[in-house]
């Protein structure tokens, strides 16, 4: 039997990647409809054409307040409700050296990846709150194997991934016992997830970097990198009332083992 029947959602950073298969997965689990907010206006036709009318689209800036909220407001206006939260937004800082940037390039880098990895959480959280509080909802980030590890990324992107981590517990405080809050960690995945407009790499997809499967599978204990769809059945299970009740502040590591990694 589907696990959602009858959800509503919310996703943030669904135009691709895993917000875009955790979209398809809660509708095949039996959801009423998701709303998204992505980033490039060009998902909006295209999230519309796959998936229709079980869809409410919002083109915006997760770093934007209003924007979170006038996705929430569709969502409510479409679907009546709302029952999960997905913060999946995020940029990647290509292991960006600290020593090799410029003070300059150091504050706006901050700026920039702290403002959608961090802040663009935030903000989501504040706009679907009342709609979660009434529904008896969660909320679920996308986070990362750098929120517990050294060397998935540059120190900027290591330390905003450990901030989500903070945020997801403090979150799952402050809004006990109406809203659980949970996170998802990925490992290695292939996906579009892009780089730094303030470094030139926002051009630059993961999943475009020469032999970084390869790489990463023969590093990794379980021997694969991730495709998106293959993490969404954790969200599945977080967003379910009746199959994940008593969890919150909880992390589910999808990353192929990393933990086990230096015994291997």
């Amino acid at each position: 039997m589907p696990w959602l029947t009858g959800y509503v959602a919310l996703v943030t950073g669904g135009g691709s990647g895993i917000g875009r298969a955790v979209i398809k997965r809660f509708l095949e689990e039996g959801a009423t409809g998701v709303g998204v907010l992505v980033r490039n206006k060009d998902h909006v036709e295209d999230l519309n054409r796959e998936f229709g009318d079980q869809v409410v689209v919002h083109a915006g800036d997760v770093r934007s307040y209003s924007d979170n909220q006038i996705a929430v407001d569709k969502t409510l206006a479409r679907f009546g409700k709302l029952d999960t939260l997905v913060g999946n937004a995020g940029l990647w800082d290509y292991k960006a050296s600290l020593e090799r940037m410029t003070p300059e390039q150091v504050s706006d880098s901050f700026d920039e990846l702290f403002g959608v990895n961090v802040k663009g959480y935030v903000l989501a959280a504040k706009a679907a709150a009342a709609a979660l509080r009434q529904s008896q909802g969660s909320m679920i980030f996308t986070l990362s194997n750098s929120a517990f590890h050294a060397g998935g990324g540059g120190p900027l992107y290591v330390a905003s991934k450990h901030a989500g981590l903070g945020l997801i517990k403090q979150l799952a405080f402050d809004f006990a016992p109406d809203v659980r809050v949970n996170g998802v960690a990925p490992g290695a995945t292939m996906t579009p997830l892009r780089g730094l407009a303030s470094l030139g790499k926002n051009e630059r997809r993961l999943q475009d970097i020469d032999g970084f499967e390869d790489a990463l599978a023969a590093a990794t204990p379980l021997k694969f990198v991730a495709q998106p769809h293959e993490h969404t059945g954790h969200f599945v299970l977080l967003a379910s009332k009746e199959n994940s009740r008593a969890t919150t502040a909880t992390v589910i590591h999808s990353d192929g083992g990393w933990d086990i990694r230096p015994l291997r």
